[in-house]
């Protein structure tokens, strides 16, 4: 087996504060909301244990009710520290990842992917292990749900606007595999939600799905 395969990663996961997440649902989820941005964190991460390459999640969160929910599953939480946005937050996270274990390969996930399949993610962490940063694209083809750090590899995510093509620039290869769709579908709208739910999701957002009517096609 190609050593590129024997990797095993540390993936971090950035939560924001419930009551600023998912601002574009405000409207179609209601009073539902934080409950329902909670769900999608707690599935993400749930989904991301249960990869065979992944051996550890670091969480950076200061929310105090996703952190204990999200421990509970095996994270270590970290809190945002730098307080000056998300790729700042991601790269302290990936330092603590390092920190606690060198030896790993790291990556940056959306939080907001409830459709996730471990076997999937398996599939892309291989895929991305085979070179120093790689990165995997949204849905939409403008943003980015996974960027990959190899150990021996500078961590330097560049989420944000148009993060798909700022990741390219800087030299991450995009990983254009077939059949990973549940890796790229996030969940920003309730027209995402409807997609994620079509694909399937994870317990927690099953759960919380019916209270909104207009998640239904």
């Amino acid at each position: 087996m190609p050593r590129t395969h024997r990797l095993t990663w540390t993936l971090v996961v950035p939560v924001k504060l419930l009551a600023r997440a998912k601002s574009r649902l405000s409207g179609p989820a209601g009073p539902h909301r934080e409950r329902l941005a909670l769900a999608i964190a707690t599935d993400t991460v749930s989904a991301v244990l249960r990869s065979s390459r992944v051996e550890g999640v670091v969480v950076v969160t200061d929310d105090p009710v996703a952190a204990p929910e999200l421990a509970a599953l095996g994270a270590i939480i970290v809190p945002d520290e730098p307080d000056d946005g998300l790729n700042p937050a991601l790269v302290h996270g990936a330092a603590e990842a390092r920190r606690l274990a060198p030896e790993r390969a790291v990556g940056a996930l959306s939080a907001d992917l409830p459709s996730l399949r471990p076997g999937e993610l398996t599939r892309v962490l291989d895929a991305a292990g085979a070179v120093p940063n790689a990165f995997v694209p949204d849905a939409a083809g403008v943003g980015t749900t996974l960027y990959t750090a190899r150990p021996d590899a500078v961590f330097a995510p560049a989420f944000g606007p148009d993060s798909r093509a700022r990741h390219r620039d800087g030299g991450a290869r995009e990983l254009a595999l077939d059949g990973i769709p549940s890796v790229r579908r996030d969940v920003d709208t309730i027209d995402d939600l409807r997609a994620a739910l079509e694909l399937g999701v994870g317990p927690r957002t099953a759960a919380v799905a019916p209270l909104l009517p207009s998640a239904r096609r």
